[in-house]
């Protein structure tokens, strides 16, 4: 029986990463190291076969995507799916984190915590933090699974339509016996994991955005699976 595979992977640096800005669901091109950061997942893939590619509606998937598939005249269809688009921001969308303290305040600050990533605060915001409220709060307020900011979503949310298109996915595979890559979001990638390696939520909330330029890969079942860390390029539980 032929092992069917996904490659998963995280768009390139966007203009609104670069400059630290929540980006949810608002369209941000890719700079030029977002580029250099697609065109090392295309060097990475380039050998591999794709059947089937799946991007979301924004450009810094499909920007990253188009890189990957200069090496792949095999690929038969390019799908467009919103169910792995990046979480909604809601009203912080398009605001700099220090725009956001300004207007918001230090408490609702603490709150965003829950929903971004440390390494996109500078490090003057990460030292003053830490000094008032200490590196165990950080940690904890950093994640949210049920928490959603202002007119946006919780990753309770974001996992729910995540499920919907995974579910969807494996059927077509199984049919049409194919492999497939797919141009993501950091936190469509989590509850995409947490599915394929069986992980709780408090695992799926511990996992950080992958480096970009790395990417995820399904080849079934590995024994020493469980003790590993929750890096990229890496086996998954499901035996397609």
């Amino acid at each position: 029986m032929v092992k069917l595979k996904i490659y998963l992977f995280r768009h390139g640096q966007s203009y609104f990463n670069r400059d630290h800005k929540f980006t949810g669901w608002l369209d941000s091109k890719l700079t030029s190291r977002g580029i250099k950061d697609a065109k090392k997942i295309a060097q990475k893939l380039k050998n591999k076969q794709i059947d089937l590619a799946v991007q979301t509606p924004l450009s810094r998937s499909k920007d990253t995507l188009k890189e990957v598939l200069k090496y792949h005249p095999e690929c038969r269809k390019v799908d467009t799916d919103d169910r792995m688009i990046e979480r909604s921001y809601g009203r912080w969308q398009g605001k700099t984190h220090e725009q956001f303290i300004k207007k918001s305040g230090l408490e609702e600050y603490k709150t965003m915590l829950h929903f971004h990533q440390l390494d996109h605060l500078s490090g003057k915001e990460k030292e003053i933090f830490i000094k008032k409220h200490g590196e165990e709060d950080l940690q904890v307020l950093r994640r949210g699974y049920t928490h959603q900011p202002p007119g946006g979503e919780s990753i309770k949310m974001v996992e729910k339509r995540v499920l919907s298109f995974v579910r969807d996915l494996i059927k077509k595979m199984k049919k049409e016996q194919i492999n497939v890559a797919i141009s993501a979001h950091g936190n469509s990638m989590r509850p995409f994991r947490r599915y394929f390696e069986k992980l709780s939520i408090k695992e799926m909330m511990k996992l950080e955005n992958p480096s970009r330029g790395k990417f995820w890969e399904s080849k079934g079942k590995r024994p020493s699976e469980a003790s590993m860390p929750p890096v990229f390029d890496r086996w998954c539980r499901f035996p397609f």
